[in-house]
């Protein structure tokens, strides 16, 4: 194993195989694809059953060497004290929250969040979990629906699609004074633009298909813990988990009721893909948050559009407060048309973009928020989250500004 220096964000990342001890000295962790993991000693193998071996595995459903090695990439991004991985962002935060909340709790949850993350929202309430969605840019709104059995606040950083940015520090404060769990998504920002230990969540959610892979090419999801939330004092955890540091039964808990008993696997050929992507998660964020950018304030400008959605515009409600916590916008823009008729044909009249869902490739991505995404969602909730029949979501990639404000230059004059 080589001597770590004190070094920045990105030399972590890309030297952090062969400084975590990768094998024959290998650059990246090798693809462990083995499914059973066998001990010379029975008492080994129980040692890893019953969680009291520092390192072991038994049965990849649980992990591998290769999950455990991104897992502490993403634990070393967050600033964490540990991490587990997940086939999805969707089957980490479905692994969260249907084990560490029960029927009778209570949820506060912005209303600013992913389409799919708002249909969890539904399946909770029907397994018994009161939700209550805020307009959680504001910490005041958030304290208003709190409640005796509240146990979680979960936010958003970025919100996909209209970009609204919590109270991210006046809702951190309140979760500390109340005890609360406090989870967020950090998708969007990344761990790179910004980290939510930095105002007291206690767990952070990372859909890794998105910023970290950053290439369209795995699926995967992340929670980690920060190490800020005092777990002995949370009521939910089962008592086959109350031991040793509380600090770590959190984690434990998901991982053996959310991981191994539902099953959300990360294959290992997945996790190598991510982790490899993720060495230039600091370079693609910053390109494609400078695109953003320029791209938003073309866009604003333009006769034809009625109102664009963007942290780092001076226009956006929370312009300050992205200012203060973010080290960039990141590659989400949405706007919205004052011809709603024309949506559809702009988007077909545009080159470069790929009409395709999902976010954070290295291509840019487009599509009509209201047809497709937010569609099942009905017109009164796409209304209560701010969503016209106009808007559009880009996800920026890697191409050059230039080429891309010419191709806009060109659909919007058509």
């Amino acid at each position: 194993m080589s001597t770590k220096p004190a070094v920045d964000f990105t030399t972590q990342i890309v030297h952090a195989d062969r400084w975590g001890g990768a094998e024959k000295g290998a650059i990246h962790q090798a693809i462990h694809s083995s499914v059973q993991y066998g001990y010379d000693q029975v008492e080994d193998l129980i040692a890893v059953f019953q969680g009291t071996a520092k390192v072991g595995y038994n049965y990849a459903r649980q992990g591998t060497p290769t999950t455990a090695a991104l897992e502490a990439k993403i634990t070393q991004m967050e600033g964490g004290t540990g991490s587990i991985a997940f086939s999805t962002g969707m089957a980490a935060l479905c692994a969260m929250f249907f084990t560490l909340l029960k029927a009778g709790d209570h949820l506060v949850a912005s209303k600013f969040v992913f389409g799919n993350t708002n249909s969890v929202f539904g399946t909770l309430a029907d397994l018994g979990v009161q939700v209550t969605t805020v307009d959680a840019t504001g910490a005041a709104q958030v304290q208003a629906a709190v409640r005796p059995n509240t146990r979680m606040v979960f936010v958003e950083t970025i919100a996909n699609p209209g970009t609204q940015v919590p109270d991210l520090e006046g809702i951190g404060a309140l979760c500390r004074d109340k005890g609360l769990l406090y989870v967020v998504d950090n998708t969007v920002a990344s761990p790179y633009l910004f980290r939510p230990a930095t105002v007291g969540a206690g767990l952070v959610m990372n859909s890794l298909t998105k910023s970290i892979g950053g290439h369209g090419d795995a699926l995967g999801g992340a929670i980690t813990d920060t190490g800020l939330f005092d777990w002995a004092g949370y009521p939910n955890i089962f008592e086959a988990y109350r031991k040793g540091d509380p600090k770590g039964w959190g984690l434990q808990q998901v991982r053996k009721k959310g991981l191994r008993d539902m099953g959300g696997t990360l294959a290992s050929h997945s996790a190598h893909q991510i982790a490899v992507g993720a060495e230039t998660l600091a370079l693609r964020m910053e390109r494609s948050s400078a695109t953003a950018l320029a791209l938003a304030q073309w866009l604003e400008q333009h006769p034809a559009v009625a109102k664009v959605h963007y942290p780092l515009l001076p226009s956006h409600p929370q312009y300050a407060r992205a200012r203060k916590h973010f080290k960039a916008g990141s590659w989400l823009l949405s706007f919205e048309l004052k011809d709603p008729g024309d949506c559809l044909p702009l988007c077909n009249r545009l080159r470069l973009p790929i009409k395709a869902t999902g976010l954070a490739d290295t291509r840019t991505l487009i599509i009509p928020v209201a047809h497709t995404i937010f569609w099942e969602a009905g017109p009164e909730v796409r209304a209560n989250m701010g969503i016209g029949d106009s808007m559009i979501r880009l996800s920026v990639g890697l191409e050059d500004a230039q080429d891309l404000l010419a191709d806009f230059e060109q659909a919007l004059a058509g």
